[in-house]
C-alpha cells in the first residue's frame, strides 16, 4: 500500500497531520504522489501548493519535501506544508 504523510508545522511544533492510503495499484507512482497530495490539502482545506524546481529536487532525493510560503499563491498562517512518502 502507498502512504503518505502529510503536516503542517508552524514554530517548530506539528499543527496537523494526516496520513493518505492508496492502494490502487494500477495508477503510477507520479498519480498517487498527486492524488495524496490533493487528498492532503482538501483535508487541511488548502489551495494545491506549486511544484518548485527545489521541491521536485528534494523529492526525487528523499521522497518528501517542503511546500513554504512561495509555493502557495493565497496567504497561509504556517511555516511550511511538509510530504512524506513513508510507505509503497
Amino acid at each position: 500500500m502507498f502512504r503518505m504523510w502529510g503536516k503542517i508545522m508552524k514554530d517548530n511544533r506539528l499543527v496537523r497531520d494526516k496520513v493518505i492510503c492508496i492502494g490502487d495499484y494500477s495508477l503510477s507512482r507520479t498519480q498517487m504522489v498527486f492524488d495524496c497530495l490533493d487528498e492532503i490539502c482538501y483535508e487541511f482545506d488548502l489551495e494545491k501548493p506549486i511544484w518548485l524546481d527545489s521541491n521536485i529536487k528534494d523529492f526525487k532525493l528523499h521522497d518528501k519535501t517542503r511546500f513554504t510560503r512561495d509555493s502557495f499563491i493565497e496567504e497561509i498562517d504556517f511555516d511550511y506544508l511538509e510530504i512524506h512518502v513513508i510507505e509503497e
